[in-house]
């Protein structure tokens, strides 16, 4: 049997054997247990160049994982991730975008590569195609598209429901919500901020045709002021969202956002909606020029109850 050559068609060929040999010994199907699969199926199909480690190590800041052929030059690969990550999800994930490289990349990079969490969210092969080919490698294999289209049928998307997934799959929040937007046609968009800042956003494709998106990180963009993201709410609030009005998030049009904080916030992701339907030209001119909010009739109006 001729093996696979592109990442979905790789992830399809070890979800058919998962799914048989846990149906067959009554096993549950997720999450994947990316560490026995990498080795077992690699000294099986591999067998002058098999995993034989997977692990953490203490790698530097900002490294992700590595993969990594054994210095004796005997052939053997090992896949390690950085042992300061603390989510089970980021490093289950990790594991599977090394494992993409090792059956996707190998023999063109015999050195082995070392990914950042940047390349961990960098899905545009345009842009960096063997990180973006690991990374829809990773989502097939730990999200099998028709599982998880089952998942979503039917239910408003939201933080909760994100969560939810990202528990079933062993993959983190943004794994999760990357997923969903590969394959959503809702106009929606993930920001990542640190510290005030943009680290990076992705936007599904039906936001993008609206001309919607960051482009790909040149200079430093603060957080919107107005946004959940960037204000001290508390979890809940955060979780299940707000609605902006035009002008808060990108695009002249109101955005429904959802953020989560990381436990010593430091990291923030906000899930944005955008309606369905993206306005015309026309809408569009009409809100450019309806007149500013603060002028002397608006003031006076708030003010209209006396001065406290």
């Amino acid at each position: 049997m001729s093996l696979p050559t592109t990442p979905k068609g790789w992830a399809i060929r070890l979800t058919q054997i998962l799914s048989a040999v846990q149906g067959s010994h009554g096993l549950p199907r997720f999450p994947v247990d990316v560490a026995s699969l990498a080795q077992d199926f690699s000294r099986q199909v591999f067998p002058d160049a098999p995993i034989t480690i997977v692990k953490g190590l203490q790698l530097s800041k900002g490294v992700e994982g590595m993969l990594m052929p054994h210095p004796d030059g005997s052939g053997e690969w090992g896949i390690v991730y950085n042992e300061s990550i603390q989510s089970a999800g980021r490093r289950n994930f990790t594991l599977a975008h090394e494992l993409g490289h090792y059956l996707l990349h190998r023999q063109a990079h015999p050195g082995g590569l070392q990914c950042t969490n940047r390349n961990m969210a960098d899905w545009d092969e345009a842009r960096n195609r063997i990180e973006a080919e690991a990374n829809t490698f990773a989502s097939y294999l730990l999200m099998p598209l028709d599982d998880f289209r089952a998942q979503i049928k039917g239910r408003a998307i939201d933080i909760d429901v994100m969560t939810e997934l990202a528990d079933r799959y062993a993959v983190s929040l943004t794994a999760a919500i990357l997923k969903w937007m590969t394959i959503t046609d809702k106009r929606a968009m993930i920001v990542v901020g640190k510290e005030g800042f943009i680290d990076w956003a992705w936007s599904s494709e039906s936001l993008i045709k609206s001309g919607i998106f960051y482009a790909a990180r040149q200079t430093v963009i603060e957080l919107p002021a107005r946004s959940l993201a960037a204000q001290e709410v508390d979890a809940d609030t955060g979780r299940h969202g707000e609605r902006h009005e035009a002008g808060v998030w990108p695009g002249n049009e109101p955005v429904h956002e959802m953020t989560v904080f990381s436990p010593s916030n430091e990291m923030t992701i906000s899930l944005l909606i955008y309606p369905d339907r993206a306005p015309s030209r026309w809408e569009v001119a009409e809100l450019e020029e309806e007149p500013p909010q603060d002028t002397l009739d608006g003031l006076m109006s708030r003010n209209a109850g006396g001065l406290s």
